[in-house]
């Protein structure tokens, strides 16, 4: 009988050391899950995606996990993908410092033209599992040397990355008619970057092309090209922006600036987009010259900042 109450207590006693150890481990289950969520980063403000380009990273290392890195750092949720991270992640072939860019380009076209997405898909993932949306991808595939296949590649990668666009430099009009066709084949917006050359109808021509070509504004190239304000293009072809690049330039063509410090209405463009609600991020671009002493992902921080603040 004895022995019996023994064996009970010892029994009683491990399973309340059990269940000790299963609530204690659970705390610590759940600790980590709150951590790791606290972990990812956040930067929809006030209604508005705050996001950034990968070349406000060209200073620093700039693989695939890199530029992840420095997402998190920054506490950016979502970022416009530049092609090179992404095509060597996937194995893209690797040009040899002595060779031409003719002699390596059909190597390129042929290896874009039979890849597989797989790798496209796990980089997707490992972002999105990280807490970063990738919603735009600038491949260099898009323009009126590269094939058709390529082309179809371009589209089919972002698909896989889950962009919504694709981003390239406004080319000419038979460009831009070609890749709105295939846009529309893919249903897949195509959104074109300008640089000081932009005017209130620079985009007007591919625009009618076709209802999947549409406009990556950068504000800070358009302020100093037209020295005037981005906002009432802004209204006015809100609907067909994709997306657009945030950045401070004086007019006149002046240089670019720290945010505050030139003649682009940062501010008031950002009170526009969380006044009428717009949808298309408000990409960071930095292009600035770094002060001595710091670095891109810290000034990137400053820029997220003055956004933050602006959207107050």
């Amino acid at each position: 009988m004895k022995k019996q109450t023994i064996s009970r207590r010892h029994f009683i006693g491990s399973g309340a050391i059990a269940a000790t150890s299963m609530l204690f481990l659970s705390k610590i289950s759940f600790a980590g899950s709150i951590l790791r969520s606290a972990a990812k980063p956040n930067s929809v403000i006030n209604g508005v995606q705050i996001g950034v380009i990968t070349y406000s990273f060209r200073s620093m290392p700039g693989t695939a996990e890199d530029l992840l890195k420095y997402c998190i750092d920054c506490n950016i949720n979502a970022i416009e993908l530049m092609g090179d991270a992404a095509e060597a992640y996937a194995g893209a072939p690797k040009r040899e410092p002595s060779q031409s860019w003719t002699d390596f380009a059909p190597k390129m076209a042929e290896w874009r033209a039979g890849v597989a997405m797989d790798k496209f898909k796990d980089l997707r993932k490992m972002y999105n599992d990280a807490g970063v949306t990738i919603y735009a991808w600038k491949p260099n595939a898009l323009g009126a040397k590269n094939t058709d296949a390529e082309i179809d590649y371009a589209f089919n990668a972002g698909k896989a990355l889950g962009v919504g666009h694709v981003t390239v430099e406004l080319p000419d009009e038979a460009q831009t008619k070609r890749l709105g066709d295939i846009a529309a084949k893919h249903k897949m917006m195509v959104g074109y970057h300008a640089h000081t050359q932009a005017t209130p109808t620079l985009w007007d021509a591919a625009l009618a092309q076709s209802k999947y070509n549409g406009i990556n504004l950068d504000i800070g190239h358009y302020a100093s090209g037209t020295s005037s304000s981005p906002v009432p293009f802004i209204e006015k072809y809100h609907d067909r922006i994709t997306s657009m690049h945030i950045k401070d330039r004086k007019f006149n063509d002046g240089p670019n600036a720290p945010w505050g410090q030139g003649d682009t209405p940062i501010k008031e463009v950002l009170q526009l987009m969380k006044k009428n609600k717009y949808k298309f991020p408000a990409t960071i671009e930095l292009e600035y010259k770094i002060p001595d002493g710091s670095d891109a992902v810290k000034e990137v921080k400053v820029c997220r900042a003055y956004a933050v603040d602006a959207l107050k």
